[in-house]
């Protein structure tokens, strides 16, 4: 492959990127992110493969160090940009959010005592049907 043989890459790829795929995908949890980190990889080892030393290790290993890497880099560039996204997030609903009026707050608790007033006036097996899909998010059907 150092030497520039399409075909020894073909052959690399064929017995070893099912491994790659699998630490990549328990890494990842995503196929696609682990199939990426698969190709990743194997253009890493066709640029690098004159670097390889087979007095370090095998062929397999340097792969799956390869593989592993890059994956837990993308999951690193991931979970950073997530975060970010979550603060710019956090921080538009904080000032997007207004805090309801008095009003508001009054019509609200007025509603919760109707219900809890018609809830009282139900039989009892059926208020407690109603309170367990409602509190507990038990339903039928």
């Amino acid at each position: 492959m150092a030497a520039g043989e399409v075909a020894a890459l073909r052959a690399l790829y064929d017995e070893h990127a099912p491994r790659a795929l699998g630490i990549a995908l328990r890494i990842l949890r995503s196929v696609e992110e682990a199939e990426d980190v698969v190709q990743e990889t194997f253009l890493e080892v066709w640029r690098r493969s004159a670097q390889f030393d087979d007095g370090r290790g095998t062929a397999v290993a340097w792969i799956v160090t390869i593989a592993r890497s890059r994956a837990i880099d993308r999951l690193r560039a991931t979970q950073t940009a997530g975060r970010a996204l979550d603060g710019v997030v956090a921080n538009e609903d904080v000032t997007r959010t207004a805090l309801p009026s008095p009003v508001d707050l009054m019509e609200e608790r007025r509603e919760g005592t109707r219900v809890a007033t018609a809830l009282a006036a139900l039989p009892a097996p059926q208020r407690e049907t109603i309170e367990l899909a409602y509190f507990e998010g038990t339903h039928w059907g």
